[in-house]
This record gives structure tokens, C-alpha cells and sequence, in this order.
């Protein structure tokens, strides 16, 4: 779409995305979702991302992963993608059989632009800067739970748990599927 687009066009640049851009996309996804649980990743980023959603929809929980930026920073400079499938590797844990060449077509692979380090820096920067609001936000109202770790099989079993106490119906089977 045409704000997909420009939203794009921030990423590459290593920015976020603009609040009033950001907020149309995911508000326009939430419509007629009302009647689900659901779960957001990476929004709300800012204060007014947070005060517009709040307008909106009934927020029960929010999550943080603390995880340190040097983690997140060394997983995303180690992935690349093969273009023309989507398929991705990760030089760290899922590494293509021949480095740089896809395993199945042997096309070369690519890093995207917001996956090259300088890229990420700044991404990870800016993201710090404006969430700590967020999250002082969220823990005011008394909704935020924090974990921390490196490891996703570490920290994923206490996520589960917590989450369990917030939906207990949800099965293990449903908590990993992707929707």
C-alpha cells in the first residue's frame, strides 16, 4: 500500500516510523478484531502511539523483553534473506549450507538495508529513546511485566506461564502458532 510504502522508505533510512503513519497502519489491522485475543509486537513505540491505541481498543497486558542491544544488534546483522523466496538465514543458527548462496536455488543471498549494522544502530537507538516513555506509560497503569534474558528458549517458558494466567484457555499448540 501506499503507506506501506513510505513506511518502508523510513526503515531503509534506519528511522522510525513517523507516529501518525504508524498509528494508521496498525489501528486500520485492529478494526474487527474485537471479539479475539490478540497480541501486538513493536507497537505501541512511542506515548502517542500508546495514548491512540488506548482510544481505540482495551489493552489488558503489556509485555517488555529486555533483552540487550547487543543481542538484538549481532541477530539481525547475522540475517540474510534470499530475495526472490523470502527464505531467510541466520549466520549464527540457521546458516545457509554455502556462505552468501541460497541452499535450494544457489542464488546469492542478500542483507537488507535495515539488517546492515549501521542500519540497526541507529534503529536501536532511536527505538531506546522513544520507548522508555512507553514503558513508564504502561507501568503507571500497572499493566507492564518485564523479561529479561538472551535466549528465547529461557525466556519464552516464563512468557508462557504468565501469559497462561491471562489466558488460560490458550493451548500450548495455539500459544506457537502465528497468526
Amino acid at each position: 500500500t501506499e503507506v506501506g510504502i513510505l513506511a518502508k522508505s523510513y526503515i531503509d533510512q534506519g528511522r522510525l516510523i513517523p507516529d501518525d503513519v504508524m498509528t494508521q497502519l496498525m489501528l486500520h489491522e485492529l478494526k474487527g478484531l474485537d471479539r479475539y485475543n490478540w497480541l501486538l509486537d513493536g507497537f505501541p513505540r512511542t506515548v502517542a502511539q500508546a495514548e491512540a491505541l488506548d482510544k481505540q481498543c482495551q489493552i489488558d497486558t503489556v509485555i517488555d523483553l529486555d533483552v540487550p542491544f547487543e543481542t538484538i544488534k549481532c541477530r539481525l546483522t547475522a540475517r540474510w534473506i534470499h530475495p526472490a523466496s523470502g527464505r531467510v538465514y541466520n549466520l549464527e543458527f540457521s546458516p545457509p549450507k554455502v556462505q552468501g548462496i541460497d541452499d535450494i536455488t544457489g542464488e546469492p543471498l542478500v542483507q537488507r538495508d535495515d539488517d546492515k549494522p549501521e542500519t540497526v544502530t541507529k534503529r536501536l537507538q532511536a527505538y531506546d529513546a522513544q520507548t522508555k516513555p512507553v514503558l513508564a506509560y504502561y507501568r503507571e497503569k500497572g499493566l507492564l511485566k518485564s523479561f529479561s534474558g538472551t535466549e528465547t528458549n529461557k525466556i519464552w517458558p516464563h512468557i508462557y506461564a504468565f501469559l497462561q494466567t491471562k489466558l488460560p484457555d490458550v493451548s500450548q499448540k495455539d500459544a506457537a502458532t502465528p497468526r
